[in-house]
């Protein structure tokens, strides 16, 4: 007695992509696996793995703000 998901219930945004880009470049090391150039003594590599850290909430944030439905309430 499965239904097909009603349109309501399907969210076919095309803001959903700004996702992948957030998913896909901590994937990439071989582009950030270096030393130099250090940021206050710190090695690139982790001082960029946390600039992919706030690239992916900015991401996230950007693409929940877009998509979310009028109708929901936020106290939920």
């Amino acid at each position: 007695m499965a239904r097909e998901p009603s349109a309501v219930n399907r969210d076919r945004s095309p803001w959903n992509w700004l996702l992948a880009p957030a998913a896909l470049a901590p994937l990439l090391t071989f582009v950030f696996n270096r030393d130099l150039p250090r940021l206050a003594g710190i090695p690139f590599f982790y001082w960029f793995q946390l600039l992919l850290v706030a690239f992916a909430a900015a991401c996230t944030a950007a693409v929940h703000l877009r998509t979310r439905r009028a109708g929901a309430s936020d106290d939920a």
